[in-house]
C-alpha cells in the first residue's frame, strides 16, 4: 500500500510541460501550414513543402493528422490507445521532418537547426509519452488493487 497510486507534483509538471511544448509546436505548424507555406524560407519561390520535394496533397494529410492528434492528445475522454496512434504519429512526423530537412542540406544551406529542432521536439516527445504511460499504467494498477481490495472485503 505504500506505492504511489498517481504521478507526483515534479512528474506532473515533466508531463505537461513537455506535452505542452508539442502541442504549441504541432500548433504552430498547422498554423503555418495553412496561412504561410514559405516558412521558414521567406526569400525562396518555393513553399516549405515543395522545397523539401514533397507532393502537394501531402501538406493537407499531415495538417489533417496533427489536427487529429493534439486534439486525441488534449480531450481526456479519448481512449488510451487513440493517444498512443497520436504519440506515434508525432515521432514519425519529427523524425521525418529532421531526416527530410537533413536530406535537403537545410543543416549546411541554411542552418543545423532544421535537423536539430525536430529531434530536440521529438525528446520532448519521448518525456511526454513516459510520463502518459506511467500515469496510465499506475491507474490501472490502483484499479486493480482497488478490486482486490473490494474482492477481499466481501
Amino acid at each position: 500500500m505504500g506505492a504511489s497510486r498517481t504521478l507526483t507534483s515534479r512528474e506532473r509538471a515533466l508531463y505537461r510541460t513537455s506535452t505542452g511544448l508539442v502541442l504549441a509546436v504541432m500548433l504552430f505548424s498547422i498554423v503555418n501550414f495553412v496561412f504561410n507555406d514559405h516558412f521558414p524560407f521567406p526569400n525562396g519561390p518555393e513553399g516549405a513543402f515543395v522545397h523539401l520535394g514533397f507532393p502537394p496533397y501531402f501538406k493537407v494529410e499531415l495538417t489533417l493528422a496533427k489536427i487529429f492528434g493534439v486534439l486525441a492528445l488534449v480531450i481526456p475522454a479519448v481512449p488510451f490507445k487513440v493517444k498512443e496512434f497520436a504519440y506515434a504519429g508525432f515521432a514519425i512526423t519529427l523524425v521525418s521532418a529532421a531526416i527530410a530537412h537533413f536530406g535537403r542540406g537545410d543543416a549546411r544551406n541554411l542552418s543545423v537547426l532544421f535537423v536539430v529542432d525536430p529531434l530536440v521536439f521529438f525528446c520532448l516527445l519521448a518525456v511526454s509519452y513516459y510520463y502518459f504511460e506511467r500515469s496510465h499504467s499506475l491507474q490501472a494498477g490502483a484499479r486493480a488493487g482497488a478490486v482486490s481490495d473490494h474482492q477481499s472485503a466481501a
